[in-house]
């Protein structure tokens, strides 16, 4: 991106630990113009009261979370929407800084490389504190959530024993005899091919454009089409196929805890509220739960968040 792209912000937000105070913030506006057409003039307060349109990427887990942001900011009386399954990063970032959507489930580390190729950040708060910079004026970076789910990438039990492989290091012993499968921004993303060939001087056989952690991918791993494969930390299907997750020692892939990016011109005290009480209760744990109801069970996505809402009461009575 050209360097007079966006203006930065300098305000921080600081993990769960804002979340008490985030309600207080004030937010910012660049004329920002809405879903209905009204501009607001950055004097007066941000407004959610015409309703929110929540946008997701297209994997299974994204679409839990925008479910469940819309769920919550419900039950904090906010009118909202759910756009599933938009496309990747490189889709609905533009889409919210295009005000096409309000409100994006993200995580840490992979948005802050979307911004900054060159961030070396790797620890939750700095990511946060370098988000809240980084991001566009009219973006705000809300506290994160307990929640994390990293990129991890796996092979089968079969070709680590083969290759005596533990972590991506060892990966230099089989350099460009293995195959690797990912979604196809992972050729140029540092989390990725980039970070493999910068961090630990690894290139590959061939690259395979499949999906991220999706059943393309993990059917080509299952087949042996690809031998390395892009999957989530949080996916059920690596347990459950024995797969092995290689160690990262040189921290190629930052923390990733879940974190909401929304439009200033409408980041006000409910929305704010509603997404930290969220946070505050969203473990990694319960989130692997939810992808495996979807995933495993089949259950369709908005239903589970509904259901997980209720449970944790997070909507209304």
């Amino acid at each position: 991106m050209p360097s007079n792209y966006r203006p930065r912000r300098r305000a921080v937000l600081t993990g769960l630990a804002a979340a008490a105070a985030a309600p207080a913030l004030a937010a910012c506006s660049s004329g920002i113009t809405s879903l209905k057409g009204k501009r607001t003039d950055g004097s007066g307060s941000a407004d959610s009261g015409a309703g929110l349109v929540v946008g997701t990427a297209n994997f299974t887990e994204n679409q839990i979370l925008g479910y469940l942001y819309a769920e919550a900011l419900r039950g904090s009386g906010v009118k909202a929407t759910v756009k599933p399954s938009l496309g990747s990063r490189e889709v609905v970032v533009p889409a919210i800084e295009g005000g096409d959507i309000d409100l994006l489930p993200e995580y840490q580390g992979n948005l802050l490389l979307h911004f900054e190729k060159k961030a070396e950040e790797t620890e939750a708060g700095e990511l946060q504190n370098a988000l809240a910079a980084e991001l566009p004026a009219s973006l705000e970076v809300l506290p994160y959530a307990a929640a994390e789910d990293k990129d991890v990438f796996v092979v089968t039990r079969e070709t680590a024993r083969k290759h005596g492989l533990k972590s991506y290091a060892d990966l230099k012993k089989t350099d460009g005899d293995l195959v690797f499968g990912g979604p196809a921004e992972d050729k140029t993303r540092v989390v990725g091919l980039v970070g493999f060939r910068e961090r630990y001087d690894v290139t590959f056989k061939e690259f395979k454009a499949l999906d991220a952690s999706g059943p393309l991918v993990k059917g080509a791993l299952k087949k042996g089409d690809v031998d390395i494969a892009n999957l989530f930390s949080t996916d059920a299907d690596i347990s459950r196929n024995d797969w092995v997750v290689l160690e990262d020692p040189r921290h190629m892939v930052p923390a990733q805890h879940i974190v909401p990016v929304v439009r200033s011109a409408v980041a006000d005290a409910p929305v704010r509220k509603a997404l930290a009480r969220l946070g505050a209760v969203l473990t990694t744990a319960e989130l692997s739960k939810l992808n495996r109801l979807v995933d495993v069970e089949r259950k369709d996505p908005d239903d589970v968040a509904a259901d997980w809402a209720a449970e944790h009461h997070l909507t209304r009575e």
